[in-house]
C-alpha cells in the first residue's frame, strides 16, 4: 500500500488547525481513518513534520551470514533435525540459537532438505528386532 500524499497530509493538518470539524469528521471526509488523522496530528505536532516516513525496510535475517555453514551441516548430517541444527549453528557461531521457526525458513530459502521422518530410528528398531527378540533381515 502506497503512502497518502503529501499534499492530503497537509489538507488534513490545515483542516485540524482552523478548527472546522473533528477528527473523525475529518477522516470521513477525506476517506481515511481515524487512526491515521489522530497519528498525522500527533507527529505534526510533537515533530512538526507532517511527509511519510521512509521505508525502513523488511526484518532482517539472522543466519544470512551463516549459510555456507548451514549447507555444510546439511550435506554432513542431512537427517539433523531443526532443533539439533539450531543448536550446532548456535555452538558454531557463538551466537544465541534461533527458532525451528527460523531455521525452517532459513532452510526453505536455501532450498536445503529438511529431515525426512521424525521417527527414522524407532522405524529401523522395528525392522531390526521382533518382540521375542530374534532379528529380521532386513530388504
Amino acid at each position: 500500500m502506497r503512502a497518502y500524499s503529501d499534499d492530503l497530509r497537509l489538507r488534513i493538518i490545515k483542516m485540524i488547525q482552523a478548527n472546522e470539524l473533528s477528527q473523525a469528521d475529518i477522516a470521513g471526509h477525506f476517506s481515511v481513518s481515524l487512526p491515521f488523522v489522530e497519528k498525522l496530528w500527533h507527529r505534526f505536532r510533537t515533530t512538526g513534520n507532517y511527509q511519510a516516513k521512509a521505508f525502513a525496510g523488511g526484518v532482517k535475517r539472522l543466519l544470512k551470514a551463516d549459510e555456507n555453514l548451514l549447507r555444510e551441516l546439511v550435506k554432513e548430517q542431512s537427517d539433523l533435525t531443526l532443533a539439533e541444527l539450531c543448536e550446532r549453528v548456535s555452538k558454531a557461531t557463538g551466537k544465541p540459537p534461533v527458532t525451528t521457526a527460523t531455521m525452517c525458513v532459513e532452510l526453505q530459502r536455501l532450498k536445503l532438505p529438511l529431515k525426512k521422518s521424525r521417527f527414522t530410528l524407532v522405524k529401523e528398531k522395528l525392522s531390526v528386532f521382533r518382540t521375542d527378540g530374534s532379528s529380521i533381515k532386513r530388504k
